[in-house]
């Protein structure tokens, strides 16, 4: 699999911040990625690139110079809320833009605890292009996430990298991690553990300010998001089995993994270790004649705290779902309907194109199972999730299936069509 995308942002941005020079291997090479590197570039960070491995020459936390221009962040929402983190501690006046999708996703998440820690942020109805007028003087805050998501708790942490005193990030559910994991490899002291509050699970992030980064060499583990697309390819598809080498094993990500396992079907993860804080192993799956779920007859459900951790692959398992017993159902993620795309309607209307029974709600769908899935032509919205959560989808239905938009998949994972073409024989 290429680099893991949410781990590559991430490298990227605090090896910047980092005192020295860091090394990357297996950088993520989607358009989102190279967005994060073509602003850090504006910003005066030398970043020498072979491939898909980078040196960043590190600037310090201090060491960021104003960009000349607006920095254009193209698709990617991880690039704008963590990079508008960093930028909130800088003494000068910058701007974050995106193409058209991106400036019509929610930015309020992150300007409300930017501006309570003393930034100063001019955006229109909550929405980019984002004018961060920084401050090298924040404010440090105890923030309980309204929403549950690791962009806005990232950035309010790289932001109390520059504040003053202790900054805490409260969750309520628990998100990916990759952030804490990464500033502790980095040398900052986090703290990290469960809230001493109500509900049970919620977690605290804290970091305290005027931290100095070093330099690291960082070895980035296969996508999981990525691979879960051709994980559930070879659970579909009969008398297939795959496996897949050096996949990120972070807990925060692997629930799709468990899930499938939980349907029935045969996912087995072996070899794991740790390398660059972050875990990694081996995912091997074969098709099964009939996955089973016992006497199960209701959809199987997908809610409440799962939500945050499976946000990229809802669509997919929404596909999976159509072919067990009883089919699937998820809510409590209406956060679906401001990705890319409203991927909640793009997946209920993809599906009912192929012959599914498909029911929307505000906050989810419902898709009864096991169905047999005929070709369409599904409209994409530009969005590379559901691109490729219908190519599965493609691949398992009677008759063949046009996806408009298709290219899209760049943004993500640019080689996702020549690596499924290699994968399946005909």
């Amino acid at each position: 699999m290429p680099g893991d995308k949410s781990i590559s942002h991430r490298a990227a941005m605090i090896a910047a911040l980092a005192n020295g020079v860091s090394r990357i291997k297996n950088y993520a090479n989607s358009t989102d990625c190279a967005a994060t590197l073509w602003c850090l570039q504006q910003l005066g960070v030398r970043i020498d690139q072979t491939e898909n491995d980078l040196v960043i020459h590190g600037v310090g936390i201090d060491g960021l110079r104003a960009p000349t221009d607006a920095m254009d962040c193209g698709n990617s929402g991880t690039t704008m809320r963590l990079l508008s983190g960093i930028l909130a501690g800088q003494n000068f006046v910058s701007t974050l833009t995106g193409d058209e999708s991106l400036c019509s996703r929610p930015m309020q998440r992150i300007i409300e605890p930017l501006e309570a820690m003393g930034a100063q942020i001019s955006a229109k109805d909550g929405r980019a292009p984002l004018t961060i007028y920084g401050s090298s003087d924040l404010k440090a805050i105890d923030y309980e996430l309204l929403i549950a998501s690791a962009q806005v708790k990232s950035c309010i942490l790289l932001a109390g990298l520059h504040a003053g005193g202790k900054t805490t990030v409260i969750e309520n559910e628990v998100t990916r991690d990759h952030t804490e994991r990464m500033l502790d490899f980095f040398g900052v002291s986090i703290e990290t553990g469960k809230a001493e509050r109500e509900p049970e699970n919620a977690r605290l992030a804290a970091v305290r300010g005027r931290a100095q980064l070093r330099a690291r060499d960082v070895s980035i583990p296969g996508d999981i998001s990525s691979a879960a697309y051709f994980i559930a390819a070879a659970a579909l598809l009969r008398g297939s089995s795959l496996e897949i080498n050096e996949v990120g094993a972070n807990p925060t990500r692997i629930i799709f993994v468990e899930r499938l396992r939980t349907l029935g079907f045969d996912v087995l993860t072996t070899n794991i270790s740790e390398e660059s804080n972050e875990p990694r192993g081996d995912i091997r799956v074969s098709s099964l004649e009939a996955p089973s779920r016992g006497h199960y007859k209701s959809p199987f459900m997908i809610q409440g705290s799962q939500i945050p951790q499976l946000i990229d692959e809802l669509p997919l398992l929404v596909v999976v779902g159509s072919q067990i017993q009883g089919g699937i159902e998820i809510r409590d993620a209406k956060e679906l309907r401001v990705k890319e795309s409203d991927r909640i309607a793009a997946t209920v209307a993809g599906l009912r194109a192929m012959g599914a029974k498909v029911e929307e709600f505000v906050d989810g769908l419902r898709v009864a199972g096991p169905i047999r899935l005929t070709g369409a032509t599904i409209d994409a919205r530009g969005d590379h999730r559901i691109v490729m959560a219908f190519s599965i989808a493609a691949l398992i239905a009677d008759g063949e299936t046009e996806i408009t938009d298709a290219d899209c998949v760049g943004v993500s994972f640019p080689e996702f069509f020549d690596l499924l073409d290699s994968a399946v024989e005909r």
